[in-house]
Parts: C-alpha cells; sequence; structure tokens
C-alpha cells in the first residue's frame, strides 16, 4: 500500500482511510454528506495525489498524442488543457485523462491512479509500433495534486498568488507561484462541477500548500473532503469513472464520449469506431433518475416494464443536492432517449426510474 505525501496529516485529522488504487487514501472525515455540501456552496480540499503523471516531449510528441488520444490534440494552446481518452485496439477505452500543454513540444498526461502501469505501458508499446521520436518520463511518483472545489474556490485562495485566479479560464492553467511555493501549476479544473482549481507540486511542496491552503480558506469555512464525496459530486454532474462507467470493454460512443473523439485525424482503432458511428450504436450510457425512493447501485439490472434485461446499472447513488436516486447506465438503444421509462432491480423490488438528461445537478 503506497502513502500520498499527506497521508500522516490525514490520519491525524481523523479521516477514515481505505486502500484505493494501491493507495492509502481519506474516503471521508466527518461524512460524505456534509463534505458534498461543503463543496457546492463554499470550499474544500481532497488530497488527490494518487493520480498519475506522464510528460511526452520531443519533435513527435504531438504526433504520439494524436495517434493514442482520440481528441484533436492540436486544439490545445500552451497554457491550456483538454480532456480526452485513449482507445485500445479492440474497441474500448485504456482509461480517460486530462492532457497539459507546457510548451510547444511538451505536454503533461494526468491518468487515473489504477491505470498508472497500464496508460504507461501502452504510451510506450504505441510509441514503438509507430516509431515515433518522443521523449517520455513518469513523474506520477514524485508529485502531489491538490484539488480545490467550490465556488468559493477562487476568493479563498486569491491571497496566495499574484495570479488573478478569477482569469484562468475553465480548462486552462497557470504556472506561478502559489502558496510560498516558487513553481506550481494552477489549473482551472476538476470534477466536481462546483467549480474551482487543481494545484500540481512536487511531493516535498505537499505539505506547506495543504497547510497554506487550509489557513488561507479558514475564513471561507474550508474542509479537507475524502474521496467518497468526490464520487458523488462526479455523479451529480453525470461525469464518467474508470472502472465503472468505461473500461477496456466500453466503446467512446457508447460512452457518451463522442465528443471528444475526433474523426478529422487517425488514431488508435479510429476506423472501426468512425464504422460503429455510422452504421448506429446497440447501447448507450444514459442518466436515469429513479421515480420512488431508493439508491441504484453498480452492477444491478436495468429491466423494462415486462422485466426483460435490457441494461446495467454502471454508477449510483442517492444524490445529497437533489434529493433522489440517481445513476448512470447502459442500456438498449432503444430505451436511451430522454423521458424513456426504464426500470431498475434493486434486490428483490422493482424500483421505476426516467432517463434524463446529465447533469443531474444544475447549478
Amino acid at each position: 500500500m503506497k502513502n500520498t505525501a499527506l497521508t500522516h496529516i490525514h490520519e491525524a485529522l481523523g479521516a477514515k482511510m481505505v486502500p484505493f488504487a494501491g493507495y492509502n487514501m481519506p474516503v471521508s472525515y466527518e461524512g460524505v454528506n456534509a463534505e458534498h455540501e461543503t463543496v457546492r456552496t463554499g470550499v474544500g480540499v481532497f488530497d488527490v495525489s494518487h493520480m498519475g503523471e506522464f510528460l511526452v516531449s520531443g519533435e513527435d510528441a504531438i504526433n504520439l498524442l494524436q495517434w493514442v488520444c482520440s481528441n484533436d490534440i492540436s486544439k490545445i494552446n500552451i497554457g491550456g488543457a483538454q480532456y480526452n481518452c485513449l482507445p485500445n485496439d479492440t474497441g474500448g477505452i485504456v482509461d480517460d485523462l486530462i492532457v497539459y500543454r507546457l510548451k510547444e513540444d511538451q505536454y503533461m498526461l494526468v491518468v487515473n491512479a489504477s491505470n498508472i502501469d497500464k496508460d504507461w505501458a501502452w504510451i510506450n508499446a504505441q510509441q514503438t509500433l509507430k516509431g515515433f521520436k518522443a521523449e517520455l518520463r513518469n513523474i506520477s511518483e514524485g508529485h502531489s495534486l491538490l484539488a480545490i472545489q467550490g465556488p468559493k474556490a477562487i476568493e479563498a485562495m486569491q491571497s496566495l498568488t499574484d495570479v488573478d485566479l478569477a482569469s484562468i479560464k475553465f480548462y486552462s492553467f497557470e504556472v506561478a507561484p502559489f502558496a510560498g511555493l516558487d513553481y506550481v501549476i494552477i489549473s482551472a479544473t476538476g470534477y466536481t462541477g462546483s467549480g474551482g482549481f487543481e494545484i500540481y507540486c512536487k511531493n516535498e511542496e505537499a505539505e506547506q500548500l495543504w497547510k497554506k491552503v487550509l489557513e488561507a480558506g479558514a475564513d471561507f469555512d474550508i474542509k479537507p473532503i475524502g474521496l467518497a464525496a468526490r464520487d458523488t459530486l462526479r455523479l451529480e454532474m453525470g461525469y464518467c469513472l474508470y472502472g465503472n462507467d468505461i473500461d477496456d470493454t466500453t466503446s467512446p460512443l457508447e460512452a457518451g464520449l463522442g465528443w471528444v473523439t475526433k474523426f478529422t485525424k487517425d488514431f488508435v482503432y479510429s476506423d472501426h469506431l468512425k464504422y460503429q458511428k455510422e452504421t448506429g450504436l446497440l447501447q448507450k450510457l444514459v442518466g436515469f433518475e429513479l421515480n420512488e425512493r431508493g439508491i441504484p447501485r453498480q452492477g444491478y439490472d436495468i429491466v423494462d416494464d415486462e422485466g426483460n434485461r435490457i441494461g446495467r446499472v454502471t454508477s449510483g447513488t442517492m444524490g445529497p443536492s437533489v434529493d433522489k436516486g440517481i445513476g448512470l447506465g447502459y442500456v438498449d438503444i432503444a430505451y436511451a432517449k430522454t423521458d424513456s421509462n426504464i426500470n431498475i432491480q434493486i434486490r428483490k423490488k422493482v424500483i421505476p426510474a426516467t432517463v434524463v438528461k446529465t447533469p443531474f445537478y444544475k447549478k
């Protein structure tokens, strides 16, 4: 079990610690609902240092990334970031990730913790296969990441930097001094849907960053937030979670990631995915709300009115901000339209539900 640079702090704060993606991580501090509400209405800070970071640089960096990524890397300006996925060669997804353009020929890939080794092997194998001239460095072990999220994040953190935080546009970043550190990445990204920043620093700087963030946010009632609330926050936004809603067997098109699947260029398995788009999908990932009280869980069957299985739940919870059972799941394409009536098999009970547009939570 690996620790982050802040594990000892989480333990001292009394966080409930659990194994997650090979790391000892805080799942909650005072409770999921309270932490969820803190981020929706105020500001909270997550330790998400388990995430992986790769540097890709050199003359063929963009060509390698155009090949392994489904989105159009050429659209990223220096100082910009882009959501992406790595298609595999069997129609599924190796991982979803964010690509940052640091310099003209240097990019940083931020990947899911559970997929660091898999992603690293995949990208290196594709580089060898295609003969691209790019340098790859796995810097995951040496770096930490804090996510400062919530509508009060800008105001709470402004005292820590001379950079005008309000001017950093969504999915862009600045490299600048922050919290007394000379060089950090201040990124206007996050997976909560409530605004805020993600701050990348070196491991030896993480404790200072954590303490300064909590000090600066004290007047705004900032609180540490665990991974359980991160999950309910992302689900209320309808954001995919790798291992639940997408994996090595799910098509990016069926997962609703057509918006990051650009057929203006060639990439891994692009011809087959383009054919799938042209011939039509067999199933699709949809959001749904329960029409009665209940909590849908991953793996539950989705059935029609006659009890025939038409899909499966991939993520589900009682949404703290929407106060109803919500979930994501794959259904046969005939049931994928908004307002379609479906049913969730919760143990021996069948609960009616309605397919809805995501996000579930509207600001």
